[in-house]
Parts: C-alpha cells; sequence; structure tokens
C-alpha cells in the first residue's frame, strides 16, 4: 500500500512539474526581446543571401465555444497560438472552420530568417502546452516546422489497434514538432 501511495505522488509531481515548466516556458517566450530576429516573407519575393525561408504550419482542433464556461475561449478567434524564435514572439490568430463536433484551427507564418541555428518555442498559452526546439536553416533552402498537438486520452478505450484511444474533446495535452519531415 505504501508503495502505490509513493507511486501516485510522484506521478501526481511529475505532471504538476511538466505543467510548471510550461507555464514558465509560455511566461518567458510571450514577450519579444528582440525585434530583429525574423520578419515576414511576401509571396514571390526572393530570398536574399545569408537568409532562408521558413514556413510554420499548427492545424488542431478544440471543441465549439461555450461548452464548458462562457469565460472558455476555445472555439472562437480569441484562441491563439505563440510562436518565439530566438526572443521574437508573434501570436498568431488561426483561420477557424466549424465542423460537424468542433472547431479546427490552422494557422501558418512564413518567416525570413538568417541562416544557422534557431532556438524555436511553440505553444498554446490557453492549454498552458509549449514546446522548444533547436533547428538549424541553411542559406537558401526552405525549411518547414509544423506543429502537431498531442490529444488527451479517452477513458476506457484500451483495445489494441490503430485507434490510438486520443481525441480532440479530451483537450491538447501537448505539441510534436515535425522539422523538414523529421520528429525530434
Amino acid at each position: 500500500m505504501k508503495r502505490l501511495k509513493l507511486l501516485a505522488l510522484i506521478i501526481i509531481l511529475t505532471v504538476l512539474s511538466g505543467c510548471a515548466e510550461s507555464s514558465a516556458l509560455i511566461r518567458a517566450s510571450s514577450t519579444s526581446l528582440r525585434t530583429d530576429v525574423f520578419g515576414e516573407l511576401s509571396s514571390g519575393s526572393p530570398v536574399p543571401p545569408g537568409f532562408t525561408k521558413m514556413r510554420f504550419a499548427a492545424t488542431l482542433k478544440t471543441h465549439k465555444p461555450g461548452i464548458y464556461s462562457a469565460r472558455d475561449i476555445h472555439g472562437t478567434p480569441d484562441y491563439k497560438l505563440l510562436l518565439n524564435v530566438d526572443g521574437q514572439a508573434v501570436l498568431l490568430q488561426g483561420t477557424l472552420h466549424l465542423e460537424s463536433d468542433g472547431i479546427r484551427y490552422m494557422f501558418s507564418k512564413d518567416l525570413l530568417l538568417r541562416a544557422g541555428r534557431h532556438t524555436v518555442v511553440v505553444a498554446l498559452p490557453e492549454d498552458e502546452v509549449a514546446v522548444k526546439r533547436e533547428v538549424t536553416l541553411v542559406e537558401g533552402e526552405a525549411s518547414s516546422l509544423i506543429a502537431e498537438p498531442v490529444y488527451g486520452k479517452v477513458p476506457g478505450k484500451r483495445r489494441p489497434s490503430a485507434y490510438s484511444g486520443t481525441s480532440f474533446e479530451e483537450g491538447i495535452k501537448g505539441i510534436r514538432l515535425k522539422f523538414n519531415d523529421r520528429y525530434n
């Protein structure tokens, strides 16, 4: 019984530690410390020497607005994604698409960055999830960074199959980043 209680305590502390780390990363990344890291690239513009283009994109789904409370911003235009590159932050507003069971968001941004190593933070402040990753951009090569949601597990779904047992209805529990078609 003592072992079970100790295991439960360790699990709870691990979860709380992860939430605290995400919250601290979101707080630290929400404010722009710099304004010279990236610029927007208009379509058809040539990429100057020493620079590269990186396309950021994310697609995720949330519940419709007002399901859990009137103050919940899920399913509204106020739900935003935070992108921070080397200290320059931008809040992205998604394009919303109403689906039969929820709201799908599509976020995207084309960035012009100097070639080299960059630290990228992607966060969903409302869900208190954030992830940090180092990327290396090659001069003249276009790159892509895709953020994918990790949804919560559906209770009671424990069958061995291709079905992963997660659902957007259980909330977003994390973010996976795919840089140039590769995960971490």
